[in-house]
């Protein structure tokens, strides 16, 4: 690619320079990906070995040495970097660039970084100011974590915070980065479709709508093309067998081939008469020598491998001729060096399939395969069990004399099978008859004019391809002399090729486009080079897009060492069809060879434009000589029936002719479509009564018969119905300052499908010197050359480090092994730069918001429907009769008093410690007295006043409940408190304190434990300790009574206070009156069926919620024992709970996810051991899950499988349902029906509507009830924004209106209109009379056709998820967890993932659990799976260490904290990539 200094440099350079220089203006306007450092320090340089290739396609290797960039001499080239800062800097000299350059630029220079540092973001859905919180704020609200009263902002690890003007932190940093990706994404990219299919339910994907002005072929049909007529000269051999036996008898001593060492001294020369000798030898040892007399192994016609390594051509050649003589099939293929060779598997499949038994190799390469301890060769992955064979003379008996092999003129028996790797990895045999072999000797004779005893110099790989064709099989029909160049040779020694030209004056040369660069790359003025003997130089993949450069580079520097323009022989070949088309050598130097400057927009639709006056995207193909002789050929359309093409138009080149293969062994239907094709005109009539064989090439046959080659149906990637060649995109690719960053033939392009179209995919391997930026600004290049070249966006650019990706045997990219790689995310790339954003147009139309409907039509449509308007209710409380005795007081206090008169000694409480003993107990009596004695110590020591607040920080226990009701005997309102954990005082110690100052609470009750710790040196760096209220250490208590306990005066008064932190990180306290406690109590009572004589287990934390509501006060209502389980003593025993459900004969159960994920990951290999300590859950009926939030039906369902073999029923398992304003509104109990589980399809979801779809249909989505409903609950689904009532089929607000919903939000400043509208709504029309409080989850009713206890069709209640944390992103409702579940899906080492939106971008944050290399593996994964099965575009993937995803007590995801970490540059992640 380097020549002097000839202007016409090289066309794919100049044309990429003239497309960036467009782009000189402006910088990239990418954010950069940010990376941990431990990912950027890559190995040393002295540890470093380049790999050993660097241009060109399927199997490049690369120079060692100083000759690994561009030379440093600028004599006899032009330096690389010199040309691209001219062609940057300088003045844009070339001529207009195609329309799509302008998309694939944008605008100008936008120095966004610093403009960053002054913009305030506009946030569109910033929370309340949580981070923060003064006097002038309303606290409505308030993060639970790193909150504190001074006004500094809090920090998230060392990271100091600024803040936007709506108080949402962002540290410069990265929000300047999401700052530039948001503007790179709002400039117009492409036009907009037209064309969209918009169903009422289906989001459709777009259809590509055709271009209406695309080019369109305008030719006549083209005609086949025939190849001269193959002269039968007179002595040409009958067989190729008896040219061997003809030059081994008569001329015995001429040389046939000369092998060269790694110094390129002559190691051994193989003469025409050794090679007939030792052939037979072969061919009498292969047929009498293996296995018996009577049971030979190799009979005729058998398979057998050929094993040798690349620098042993004569052994090779020996073993084909004495396979050939032996009348066996010779399979030659490469030498596994290790089991997992790329590749080797499905070589291994090839030889299984061709039913091969033995190998021929050689004695050193016999020695060097591995080996077993025993000294067996091992089976090699995917290989049938082979017999290994050395074929060396020394190993080998002597036929006796009378042994003679059979030579008979060459019929249609197979003579070799080559093998084929596919596009997809899997490999095929071609068979190839002794006719055919024979007739293709003599047409390359022909077409090339060999003469006998000529000298040829062969670099290519002789086991296959040209290199077999010229160095094997037509030199020895022609007596020729070989000289073969190894692969280790020309990796020492570029020039060598060059040297033995001269040297053996040769007059044919057969090479590839990369060594003749590598010449280039390596040639100091050597003043001994003449190259004059050369009458032919056969570029064997001269039908390459990028060997034109080598040729006209290469002819340029050597044409002053006597290289002659028309010795340059282009050749294109394939595996099917052979040889296809040859360029002929001339003696008339003044003709010019055929060149075509093709319009590449025209070629992506197939068609031939000779381009004008577009410098930028055209491509330069050079013909590659004529058909061969002998043959016909056409090009038919590529898909379809086999269709001539016109002359202007790019088909599939097929060709007619003896000298072809003839089928994939043993692949019958796919040999017919490939080897039976039968091409038709226009008027349907076939062209030849012959069969053409598919030669896989796509051209054209040019003027004058010439054929030209544009690209191989492999590399074909067809991107929203526009043709792209990967062999072209790799080499603008390489124009782009090529050897500076990345190698030169260690570039992958393949495209993979995602969401129905291809995404082209690029890899490269990275050179260890270049930093971070100048690989990215590299990318950046790449990017928008191809976008102004090839009009077609990159879906992603990885590089990887040096030396790792797959290599083919001779050191080419293993192409289907890399994208295996990709796709299972194991490439383990230094460098990801993905963008979907540009290059996925076929998303669905974002949705419109319909205007408002008016009530009455929603009426009218629901009546017409047939669909019922979605309300339901649990049982009505006054109809139920029951001898509920607790139910004549009004107050618990006074239930408690009650039950300590009647029965004084029945116990309520078991507190169980971590051994599953029991640690303390409280019978009726005892609780009782306790509580009073803390009514004293509240009233005397602390003075308080009835109603005053006071919160009570107490570890799950015992202590808790007696402060609870100590707290009512005194007339005063507790708030329960989860403590501070010990070990990390900073972050949840200031939690404790907002909640105490929010409740304004006149006093702290706790342990004296805690007391210690609420007053040590740790909790004063964290809070100010001086501002608590009055401590109570209730461990040492006071021995008197109260002089009377406390009687509220109206039930409606209150009686608790509840506080919890919701997923959004918001701090909502609510009141609880006595009333709604008394009804709440009671409506669980009916439901679990709840008396003195039950006992029912509870693993729950006791701070707020259902969990507080079990824990403190059902026992005192209902008069059961509670068996309390602190889940915290799970860490230490997760079998603690169900060993105790099981040992004290529980029915019921209450645990959250926690708990069961904790049991489901602890106990998942125990369960033998367990149910050998006789752990036994047969008697459990419901084990309810408490929770706030869509069931987790996964984990759930593992849980019920897991200990199923325990006796644990799986309809016991079930979850509950409760929120902020209503604590339980659901709940499974003991008579309702089983919990359904329904499938809804979630792109409906997405539009909030509910369809239900079957069970592993596409895009379905589970969905489990949350419960039965409570009795006295009445349920309505309501539009969140119009707040009308909805039809069963709509996913809508589930409202709630019960006796026991919270009176109200508790807030130092009454917030009057979020308290009415949360607590106290109307519907708008409909039953406008009911007062209900909105619970902020979206769900929907379906009703059942199963029957409730009092005879009723059974509704069931599916909650969705909350609408606070539902994602607006294209017109559509997500909700997080669908987006997350698919994300933990994508790749194993992924353990949790949260998502959330910053600015319309999606943030997905992925936990990796595995080594720091495969972060960026995932980049493209979440981006795929996101893509595929949400629609949705990823704008930036960030990689973090496990447990960087905050959880709180409840198990759920803190969504909004992670956010704002996120933005302060606070989680310290192992990568950031942002998706352009």
């Amino acid at each position: 690619m380097l020549s002097s200094c000839n202007q016409e440099q090289d066309v794919h350079t100049e044309a990429v320079q003239a497309a960036l220089a467009k782009h000189k203006e402006r910088k990239m306007a990418v954010p950069m990906p940010s990376k941990r450092r431990s990912l950027v320090v890559q190995t040393s340089m002295d540890a470093y070995t380049p790999p050993d290739t660097s241009s060109g396609s399927e199997d490049e290797g690369s120079v060692q040495g100083d000759s690994q960039g561009t030379p440093t001499s600028s004599q006899g080239s032009i330096n690389m970097e010199h040309w691209i800062s001219q062609a940057i800097h300088g003045s844009t000299t070339s001529t207009t660039s195609s329309s799509s350059t302008q998309s694939g630029g944008s605008g100008a220079a936008h120095r966004l970084a610093d403009v960053m540092a002054q913009t305030h973001i506009e946030n569109h859905s910033a929370p309340p100011d949580v981070t923060t919180y003064t006097s002038e704020h309303s606290i409505q609200v308030e993060r639970p974590q790193g909150s504190t009263t001074s006004r500094t902002a809090p920090k998230y690890g060392n990271a100091e915070l600024m803040e936007t003007g709506d108080g949402v932190p962002v540290s410069s940093r990265v929000s300047a980065k999401i700052q530039q990706l948001v503007n790179t994404l709002k400039r117009p990219k492409r036009p907009p479709l037209r064309e969209f299919f918009v169903d009422d339910f289906e989001e459709l994907l777009e259809v590509q709508q055709p271009d209406p002005n695309q080019p369109k072929p305008e030719g006549a049909q083209m005609l086949a093309m025939r190849g001269e007529q193959l002269g039968v000269v007179t002595n040409w051999p009958p067989s190729l067998e008896a040219a061997l036996q003809r030059w081994g008898t008569i001329s015995p001593k001429a040389p046939c081939l000369t092998t060269m060492d790694t110094n390129g001294k002559p190691l051994y020369i193989l003469t025409y008469g050794k090679l007939w000798t030792r052939s037979m030898k072969v061919a009498y040892n292969i047929l009498h020598k293996l296995g018996t007399k009577q049971e030979p192994m190799v009979r005729p016609g058998d398979r057998v491998a050929l094993v040798f390594p690349n620098n042993d051509p004569a052994a090779s050649m020996v073993a084909f001729y004495g396979c050939l003589l032996a009348e066996v099939v010779p399979v030659p293929i490469e030498v596994p060096l290790t089991r997992k060779d790329a590749g080797s598997q499905q070589i291994g499949f090839l030889l299984g399939s061709c039913g091969v038994t033995v190998a021929l190799t050689s004695d050193a390469c016999h020695k060097g395969l591995p080996k077993s301890p025993t000294g067996e060769i091992p089976q090699f992955k995917g290989w049938p069990k082979l017999l290994w064979f050395v074929t060396e003379s020394k190993h080998l008996s002597k036929p006796p004399r009378d042994w003679f092999p059979h030579i008979k003129d060459a019929n249609n028996d197979t003579a070799y099978i080559e093998y084929k790797t596919c596009k997809d990895g899997s490999v095929l045999g071609v068979t190839v008859t002794r006719i055919a072999l024979l007739t293709h000797c003599q047409a390359l004779t022909q077409a090339c004019g060999y003469t006998e005893a000529e000298t040829i110099v062969n670099v290519l790989d002789f086991k296959k391809d040209v290199g077999l064709w010229h160095g094997i099989l037509t030199s020895v029909m022609n007596m020729m002399h070989v000289i073969s160049i190894p692969y280790s040779l020309m990796k020492v020694n570029p020039l060598s090729w060059i040297q033995k030209v001269c040297q053996y004056k040769a007059k044919v040369a057969c090479v590839k486009s990369r060594d003749m660069h590598w010449a280039l790359v390596a040639h100091r003025d050597q003043r001994d080079i003449n190259l004059s003997s050369l009458r032919m130089l056969i570029v064997a993949d001269g039908a390459n897009p990028w060997s034109i450069s080598s040729c006209d580079a290469f002819l340029n520097v050597f044409q002053s060492k006597g290289l002659r323009q028309e010795v340059i022989c282009p050749c294109a070949s394939s595996p099917e069809a052979l040889t296809v088309a040859i360029r002929r050598p001339t003696d008339d130097s003044n003709q010019p060879p055929g060149r075509g400057v093709l319009s590449m927009h025209g070629l992506t639709y197939g068609v031939i434009r000779v381009d004008s006056e577009e410098k930028l995207s055209v491509l330069t193909v050079q013909d590659v000589g004529l058909v061969m002789p002998g043959a016909i050929m056409c090009s038919v359309k590529p898909d379809g029936i086999p269709q001539l093409c016109r002359t202007d138009e790019i088909g599939e080149l097929c060709v007619c002719a003896i000298a072809t293969g003839t089928s994939y062994y043993g692949l019958s239907g796919m040999t017919k479509n490939t080897f039976e094709v039968f091409p038709v005109m226009s008027s349907g009539a076939p062209v030849s009564e012959y069969p053409f064989v598919r030669t896989g090439l796509l051209g054209f046959v040019g003027p004058g018969g010439l054929v030209f080659v544009v690209g191989k149906m492999d590399g074909l990637m067809v991107v929203s119905g526009r043709r792209h060649n990967a062999d072209d995109i790799v080499a603008t690719a390489l124009a782009v300052e090529p050897m500076k960053f990345v190698y030169r033939g260690r570039i992958a392009v393949f495209s993979v499908t995602v969401l129905h179209d291809e995404r082209i995919v690029i890899v490269a391997e990275q050179r260890p010197d270049s930093t971070e930026e100048d690989s990215f600004q590299w990318m950046s290049r790449v990017l928008q050359a191809i976008d102004s070249i090839h009009q077609v966006g990159v879906y992603c650019l990885a590089l990887v480090p040096a030396n790792t990706l797959p290599k083919t045997p001779l050191g080419g990219i293993h192409l289907s092994e890399t994208k295996q790689l990709f796709l299972e995310g194991s490439l383990h790339p230094c460098n990801v730069l993905m963008c979907p954003h540009t290059c996925v147009t076929n998303l669905p139309k974002p949705r419109q918001k319909q205007p408002e409907i008016g009530p009455a039509s929603v009426m009218v449509g629901n009546l017409v429907s047939g669909k019922r308007i979605a309300q339901a209710s649990g049982r009505d409380l006054g109809q139920i009769e029951d001898n509920d005795q607790a139910r004549k007081f009004l107050f618990l206090s006074e239930v408690l008093q009650w039950r300590a008169q009647t029965t004084p000694d029945h116990v309520l409480y078991t507190l169980l410690n971590c051994r599953g003993t029991i640690a303390n107990s409280l019978t009726c009596v005892q609780l009782h007295k306790r509580a009073e004695k803390i009514a004293v110590m509240l009233m005397e020591r602390g003075r308080l006043q009835d109603g005053d607040h006071v919160a009570l920080v107490y570890p799950p226990g015992i202590d808790l409940i007696a402060a609870f009701y100590g707290c009512l005997y005194a007339g005063c309102v507790p708030i329960t408190v989860r403590p501070p954990h010990p070990q990390n005082i900073a972050t949840t110690l200031p939690t404790v304190k907002m909640i105490v100052e929010v409740s304004r609470s006149a006093c702290l009750m706790t342990t004296q434990l805690i007391c210690k710790l609420l007053r040590s040196r740790e909790a004063a760096a964290a809070v100010d300790v001086r501002a608590w209220p009055p401590i109570l250490d209730t461990d040492d208590l006071p021995k008197k009574r109260p002089a009377q306990i406390y009687k509220p005066s109206n039930p409606d008064t209150l009686a608790y206070l509840d506080f919890s932190v919701s997923t959004t990180g918001m701090l909502a306290g609510v009141k609880m009156s006595h009333a709604a406690t008394s009804a709440f109590c009671r409506s669980i009572k009916l439901q679990c069926e709840l008396y003195p004589s039950r006992e029912v287990a509870i693993c729950l934390d006791p701070y707020c919620g259902l969990g507080f509501v079990l824990w403190c006060l059902c026992s005192v209502y209902s008069g059961h024992q509670s068996i309390l389980i602190p889940p915290s003593e799970l860490e230490t025993n997760p079998a603690l709970w169900l060993l105790a459900v099981s040992q004290y004969k529980v029915r019921d159960t209450f645990c959250s996810y926690s708990v069961m994920e904790l049991c489901t990951k602890g106990l998942g290999s125990q369960t033998e051991s367990l149910k050998a300590r006789g752990l036994d859950l047969s008697r459990v009926r419901t084990c309810v899950v408490v929770a706030e939030e869509r069931p987790r039906i996964a984990l759930t369902q593992s849980f019920s499988k897991l200990f199923k073999d325990l006796g644990l029923h799986p309809r016991a398992v079930s979850t509950s349902f409760g929120c902020r304003v209503n604590l339980a509104i659901c709940l499974q109990g003991t008579s309702g029906p089983d919990p359904t589980t329904v499938y809804v399809d979630m792109r409906a979801l997405r539009h909030d509507r509910v369809r239900l779809v079957e069970r592993g249909s596409p895009h379905s989505l589970p969905l489990m009830e949350s419960g039965k409903i409570l009795p006295g609950v009445r349920i309505i689904i309501a539009n969140p924004e119009t707040k009308g009532p909805l039809g069963d089929s709509h996913l809508g607000e589930i409202w709630v209106h019960s006796a026991h919903n919270a009176s109200g939000y508790f807030t130092i400043y009454g917030d009057e209109s979020l308290q009415s509208d949360h607590f106290n709504s109307r519907l708008s029309f409909g039953d406008t009379q009911t007062v209900w409080a909105r619970t902020g989850y979206l769900g929907f009713l379906r009703r059942t056709e199963l029957t409730d206890a009092n005879g009723e069709r059974h509704d069931a209640l599916y909650v969705v998820g909350a609408l606070d944390e539902a994602m607006e992103l294209r017109g559509m409702r997500y909700h997080p967890i669908d987006i997350e579940t698919s994300v933990i899906r994508a790749h194993k080492s992924v353990t949790e993932c949260a998502v959330f939106t910053w600015t319309n971008l999606l943030v997905v944050v992925v936990e990796l659990d595995g080594s720091e290399q495969e972060a960026l593996d995932l980049v493209p994964l979440v981006t795929n799976v996101v893509l595929e099965e949400h629609y949705l575009v990823v704008g930036v993937v960030v990689v973090v260490d496990i447990g960087v995803i905050p959880i709180n007590s409840r198990g759920e995801k803190q969504r909004m904290h992670l956010r704002d970490g996120f933005l302060a540059d606070q989680l310290d992640p192992i990568y950031v990539a942002y998706n352009m």
